[in-house]
């Protein structure tokens, strides 16, 4: 129920380091150690994150490379709201645990909700029909769970059908789900995020889906490639 507060008002709109210091040596070793800032340990080597090398994209034909770069100017719109609602979704979860009493919870999730609508209601009723449908894909990658079934935990199946069919009006699916293994346009997506992360264009929220970027790229080939 405290999950699909948040959802529902997306549905209703889519008709949203460290520093490092010299290295000094140290009495009685031989080898050089490096002092990280607030880390007591002296190390000789650092850990860094993982970071992709991406090639140039190639694309079979003009049609695949405007393609892309729709999906991409789309995807780069709607990842925030995404990202934004997975935020909400885990701060309000977080909340309703440390209250106790039901009404009480529920007073919450309403000032919860008006709060959302009024931050992001004008932005989301921008949104173009493809673009609604890839932040239906985009939640579905941050929760790992579909409109649909956000909805229905809180309302009836009937209701839940109901939004869907309402949806699909206009070619929105809710029942949509985030696959870059199976779906070529999904891989794209993600194509298109990871490249934005590794630029500081966006920033960055991992999946809770399981799976790994570098196989989807073995299995894809380079962006513009066709299925």
């Amino acid at each position: 129920m405290k999950k699909t507060l948040l959802f529902l008002f997306f549905v209703h709109f889519l008709f949203l380091g460290y520093s490092q210091i010299e290295e000094q040596p140290l009495d009685s070793v031989t080898e050089k150690m490096i002092i990280v800032e607030g880390d007591s340990i002296f190390r000789n080597s650092i850990d860094l994150d993982e970071v992709y090398l991406f090639g140039k994209l190639k694309f079979s034909s003009y049609k695949d490379k405007l393609r892309y770069y729709i999906l991409r100017r789309k995807t780069l719109k709607v990842y925030p709201y995404a990202k934004l609602a997975a935020e909400r979704l885990e701060e309000l979860n977080d909340s309703i645990t440390k209250i106790k009493k039901r009404r009480h919870q529920k007073k919450y999730t309403k000032e919860i909700q008006k709060f959302i609508e009024e931050e992001f209601s004008e932005e989301l009723k921008k949104l173009t029909r493809t673009e609604g449908q890839i932040l239906v894909k985009l939640i579905y990658r941050q929760t790992g769970e579909t409109a649909f079934e956000l909805v229905k935990e809180l309302r009836s199946g009937w209701r839940a059908f109901w939004y869907n069919t309402t949806a699909s009006m206009f070619k929105i699916s809710l029942k949509e789900r985030f696959q870059p293994d199976q779906v070529h346009e999904d891989y794209l997506i993600e194509d298109i995020l990871q490249r934005a992360f590794s630029e500081f264009k966006l920033e960055r929220q991992e999946s809770v889906l399981d799976y790994d970027y570098t196989q989807l790229k073995d299995k894809w080939g380079h962006a513009g490639k066709e299925n």
